[in-house]
């Protein structure tokens, strides 16, 4: 299925070069001179590799169909992650280079996660959106302080590093983009 450039998402699994390669990080970019681009970083499903690639918004990817089947995690041992089938019952384990750090890092028992298929392989591993995280570690409070623009690095449970607003402190729960650990608000 062809996409324009500017709908590119992290995740996304798309074929250049005559390779099948997911989306690591992207970044749109509009220069004061010239065409806006998409700065992608991608990684190649075989072989691993990395490739950091360069496209016009103007530009038509080619992005693969998958199949896309809900799982539920059940648990890591060594670099192995069994999931559980949610219609089926069926087990798949998969090799940590199918998982890319940040997912593995986030996964806990119960979880439910998306697992891509192409040709009945799997490719890749997509959690929920948000995920709720407690703050493990952030600077204190200061009175006065204005919340409305000033945030604050912030470390949370599973080590993953973001920042908050002021507000916010140390034994808070907030919730988090899981596509690029981005603060969305204080969890209730």
């Amino acid at each position: 299925m062809k996409i324009g450039a500017n709908e590119l998402k992290v995740g996304n699994i798309i074929q250049h070069n005559n390779s099948l390669w997911k989306v690591g990080k992207l970044s749109h970019t509009q220069p004061g001179k010239g065409g806006a681009y998409v700065q992608a970083e991608l990684k190649n499903i075989s072989n691993q590799s990395k490739l950091n690639e360069r496209f016009r918004s103007s530009e038509s990817i080619e992005r693969v169909r998958s199949e896309q089947i809900e799982h539920q995690f059940l648990f890591r041992s060594g670099d192995e992650f069994t999931f559980m089938n949610s219609v089926n019952y069926e087990q798949t384990i998969l090799n940590k280079e199918i998982i890319d750090d940040n997912t593995a890092n986030i996964l806990e028992d119960g979880m439910t996660v998306i697992i891509e298929f192409f040709d009945e392989k799997p490719m890749n591993v997509n959690p929920p959106d948000q995920i709720i995280l407690e703050i493990v570690e952030t600077e204190a409070v200061i009175k006065g302080q204005t919340v409305s623009s000033s945030y604050k690095p912030a470390l949370l449970e599973k080590n993953i590093r973001t920042t908050v607003p002021g507000h916010i402190e140390v034994g808070d729960k907030i919730k988090l983009n899981t596509k690029d650990f981005t603060y969305i608000e204080k969890s209730k």
